[in-house]
């Protein structure tokens, strides 16, 4: 099984549910991801991480940083900061930061909405756990540029393919999924008829 087929079969197991849900949105839907049963688990860390920092990759841009809107960017964000660490030990790329975006700027100390080792002039691709309208990651890229960031694109660990993407690559960025929801429809309609989980 490659890392992609570990990665959507981990989703579909742990993170996505049939029924009837209102999505963050506001939209209803019978697909519900709760990506963070994945993204902060140990070996969704390390498949993220790895897949995450190898998309980054093929992509071909040069990238100093990611991260995205709190709290569904941030384990993502960090598990592709740590693989690229990983892979500079053993020579194989550039390491890149991790950071976070607050939703809102606090209220105390410098004020700042985006947290971390961000820099201005930083070249950054934002993170999603899931994009569904693609709003959180237009919140991010405002609060981004705002702090003197360059924004890249968007890498999504699912892409639910219900017009997100078209709305970011129509506000000029390009977006980079890993798993898409068809994918993991897919997985889970075959575990069903095979009586599996």
């Amino acid at each position: 099984m490659t890392a992609h087929e570990q990665l959507v079969r981990l989703l579909a197991t742990r993170s996505a549910k049939r029924g009837d849900f209102v999505l963050a949105s506001g939209r209803r839907s019978s697909l519900y991801i709760d990506c963070r049963l994945t993204t902060m688990s140990p070996e969704g860390q390390l498949l993220i991480g790895r897949e995450g920092l190898a998309a980054l990759r093929h992509t071909g841009w040069t990238v100093d940083a990611v991260g995205g809107l709190t709290l569904g960017a941030d384990p993502i964000a960090y598990a592709m900061a740590h693989a690229s660490a990983l892979a500079h030990e053993q020579g194989t790329g550039a390491m890149v930061r991790g950071f976070t975006v607050r939703k809102e700027p606090k209220q105390h100390g410098t004020g700042k909405r985006v947290e971390g080792p961000f820099q201005v002039g930083d070249r950054v691709v934002v993170v999603e756990d899931v994009i569904t309208t693609g709003g959180s990651a237009l919140k991010a890229v405002e609060a981004i540029r705002e702090a003197g960031g360059h924004v890249l694109g968007v890498l999504a660990l699912v892409d639910r393919e219900e017009g997100g993407r078209e709305v970011l690559e129509g506000a000029g960025l390009p977006v980079v999924s890993m798993v898409r929801a068809t994918e993991l429809l897919a997985l889970m309609e075959r575990a069903g008829e095979s009586g599996t989980g």
